[in-house]
């Protein structure tokens, strides 16, 4: 617990900092993202994702979902829990925990909300997604939706943050071929939006130990 403890703090003292934002962003963007240039539109919708760390064997984890394969510009990939709003969702926090909540069965009433990451737009579901950043002072039970989740990736923050699991590759996507940069987490390929995600999130505790 100390290792958290003294992780969480030092992380807590560096959301109240500027953001690497869009920078880090583009790290991890595909070639296909930066030749649109798409921005948000009326029809935009809004979400949230739960980036929730958590102490087990010793260790910092965090966990990622693989969505079921489905013809969805989203199926079969790696990603955050997470989901769009809804009516009953004061802000963003709550989208991204009471979705996490639905998906992964944590006890949302647990979870300590740290603060956000910078808001991402998704051009192909046209939502907006706001990553949010808490933890939780044990490791919990997951109970996967298996609508919403195919399996559950319980990830070291070590695993994560080593630079050899960067690597880039042609991806087939509903009939196109996509240039993009990625992380190889336990034999998956974690691209698109969730590596922007990442990448941001590891600049940001950058230098803290974990």
């Amino acid at each position: 617990m100390d290792k958290l403890n003294n992780f969480i703090e030092q992380l807590r003292l560096r959301l109240q900092n500027p953001l690497p934002g869009k920078p880090a962003h583009l790290k991890m963007a595909s070639t296909s993202r930066l030749k649109l240039q798409t921005e948000p539109n009326e029809k935009t919708r809004k979400s949230g994702v739960l980036i929730l760390f958590y102490p087990s064997q010793g260790e910092i984890y965090l966990p990622l979902i693989l969505r079921p394969a489905y013809d969805g510009v989203h199926g079969g990939q790696m990603a955050f829990p997470g989901g769009g709003v809804e009516k009953e969702d004061e802000n963003l926090n709550r989208t991204a925990l009471r979705e996490a909540q639905e998906e992964i069965g944590i006890k949302a009433i647990d979870v300590k909300i740290l603060g956000q990451l910078t808001e991402l737009f998704i051009p192909p579901s046209n939502f907006t997604v706001q990553p949010v950043i808490g933890y939780i002072s044990y490791r919990p039970d997951f109970y996967p939706d298996a609508k919403e989740v195919d399996r559950i990736f319980e990830i070291p923050l070590k695993e994560m943050s080593n630079p050899s699991i960067i690597s880039r590759k042609i991806i087939n996507v509903r009939g196109y071929e996509i240039d993009a940069p990625h992380y190889n987490i336990q034999e998956n390929v974690v691209w698109g939006a969730t590596a922007m995600m990442i990448s941001e999130l590891l600049e940001l505790i950058s230098g803290i130990e974990n």
